[in-house]
């Protein structure tokens, strides 16, 4: 096979600490924030998930493109991780509706791949010393030029990337004779959030990061929505502008993810870098008002401060991650207003939260009325 004794490969952490792998046949070098997932199914969502562009993903389940891709699967136009590190990857596959295999997939968007890599004791340091920014390299660059260049990678903490993902024009998804239309902005929405909420006969015009009020609002929609996305909120002025100004309309707000965490900034409650994040397809979430528990999807390295939400006197908890205590999900308790730290939409993950997508539509039947 073309592929054997593929040549070593570096990933080299901003501490100095290297591990070693092998590269799957891409050559070149990348960097990002080092970060991991731990769901076992679901990698070409992952991939194209623009959430989480700016990082290298890590996966902890130990085989990896062993099912190819199938067009279908996307969240976005392509893939957003900056570089990919995993145990073994599969250059066959084995699925019937595979379109084809990952490595030519990967291979046509030039992403950094090394395998080979012992993911136990890289998440396990990871876990330990927290997110940090890496580069991966499979050309045989060497060492200190790695390190070098490494320096002048920009950290994750302030960093605004949701232009980077963000659509450049608007445009429609779903029936032009849906019930119901929706005001997206668009921080990294993923595909699979406009799939929920058209099922539900929604027509949805999604806005480019950077439009204003004004220009959601001509399309005189029924409800807004603030999407998912990567990088921290807090640079994002524009978006907690527009929050402001939607709450002051008080028609329907549903926001998940980044769109939380701008919620939170709009009503003067900050945000904070997590130690690591959540990443993953098993997030047990406690739903505070139902007394339910969910097992969530989850993808964020920014959460809601949550002694801040705590004294706010017009916002209260809904949700609460059980591992950590961080702050899942609030609402406004006077105006029309709710949000979400994980993703509904679960693609992949549990269906366990897609029940919030029928309350935004509730919301906006209860506001029509």
């Amino acid at each position: 096979m073309k592929y054997n004794n593929r040549p070593q490969a570096i990933l080299l952490l901003k501490d100095g600490t290297i591990f070693y792998g092998k590269s799957i046949g891409i050559e070149g070098t990348t960097f990002g924030e080092v970060a991991f997932n731990t769901g076992t199914t679901g990698y070409q969502e992952i991939f194209t998930d623009p959430s989480y562009f700016g990082q290298i993903m890590v996966t902890t389940n130990a085989h990896i493109g062993n099912y190819g891709v199938n067009s279908d699967e996307v969240e976005s136009n392509g893939v957003k991780i900056s570089g990919l590190v995993c145990k073994n990857f599969s250059f066959n596959y084995s699925r019937d509706n595979a379109s084809e295999s990952l490595f030519d997939y990967l291979q046509k968007q030039n992403l950094i791949v090394i395998s080979d890599v012992d993911t136990r004791a890289l998440v396990s340091y990871i876990r330990d010393n927290g997110a940090m920014n890496a580069i991966i390299s499979t050309d045989g660059t060497a060492i200190e030029a790695l390190k070098e260049k490494l320096k002048h990678a920009p950290e994750m903490n302030g960093l605004e990337l949701a232009s980077k993902v963000s659509t450049k024009e608007p445009y429609f998804f779903g029936n032009k004779e849906a019930k119901f239309k929706i005001s997206a902005l668009d921080l990294g929405i993923k595909t699979n959030i406009l799939r929920n909420l058209a099922a539900r006969d929604c027509y949805i015009k999604v806005f480019p990061y950077n439009a204003g009020f004004d220009e959601l609002k001509s399309f005189e929609p029924d409800g807004y929505f603030l999407s998912n996305g990567p990088g921290d909120p807090e640079p994002l002025h524009n978006a907690q502008e527009v929050a402001k100004e939607i709450l002051q309309e008080n028609k329907p707000l549903f926001g998940i993810c980044l769109g939380h965490q701008v919620i939170a900034l709009a009503n003067g409650i900050s945000t904070y870098k997590m130690f690591n994040g959540h990443r993953g397809i098993n997030h047990p979430v406690k739903n505070l008002i139902t007394g339910k528990g969910e097992i969530t999807s989850q993808n964020h390295g920014f959460a809601v401060v949550k002694e801040e939400l705590d004294q706010h006197p017009e916002l209260e908890l809904t949700h609460q991650h059980l591992n950590d205590g961080t702050v899942a999900g609030m609402r406004m308790k006077n105006k029309n207003c709710f949000s979400v730290q994980y993703h509904p939409e679960a693609s992949p993950g549990p269906h366990d939260s897609s029940y919030l997508f029928d309350q935004f539509i509730e919301n906006i039947k209860s506001s029509k009325n």
